[in-house]
């Protein structure tokens, strides 16, 4: 209906306007005539059948059970979980060696913005050593283990790689 629509399309209609869309010409112009959508789900619960699935899910280590509506077209014995088989779990995308044996290295590409410890200095496992940004976002980078800091390269205002070395942390 919108690209039909002769505000959208003039060419459609013969219209020798130009272009008047705008970021808020649904809201504002369009005559809304599409009918209403009717959940299928509903007209099943009507006539006293099951409309809703439940389906046990992993979000952040936690699982939680979620009520889906069965038009959805997932239904648990079509994916194989109603017979007791696990999902795939996809190997999360790692973006470089945060730590490996001494070296403390940057997770990511980015910009640091505060150094917090010095050239020498005992840290505890879980101190903050650099702060980065990358996409306007901070990324706090602490200590893998506890030791005394040696090998500082980070500097404010440098521009690391991913997998760049930090600093060593050596007990």
């Amino acid at each position: 209906a919108v690209v039909q629509d002769p505000a959208f399309a003039p060419e459609l209609t013969g219209s020798t306007d130009p272009f008047t869309v705008h970021t808020r010409w649904i809201e504002t112009e369009f005559a809304n005539d599409i009918p209403a959508f009717t959940d299928p789900a509903e007209a099943a619960e009507a006539e006293d059948e099951p409309g809703r699935e439940s389906v046990v899910v992993e979000v952040g280590g936690k699982r939680l059970e979620v009520s889906l509506p069965s038009s959805l077209g997932m239904s648990l014995a079509r994916t194989g979980l109603a017979a007791g088989a696990k999902p795939k779990r996809r190997a999360a995308k790692k973006s470089g060696p945060v730590a490996s044996g001494d070296t403390l290295a940057s997770p990511m590409q980015g910009t640091i913005v505060k150094v917090a410890v010095e050239e020498g200095q005992e840290v505890k496992e879980g101190d903050l050593v650099v702060v980065l940004e990358a996409m306007k976002m901070e990324q706090p980078l602490n200590a893998h283990r506890s030791g005394i800091v040696k090998s500082l390269t980070a500097e404010v205002g440098a521009s690391v790689a991913s997998g760049a070395a930090m600093c060593e942390i050596t007990s």
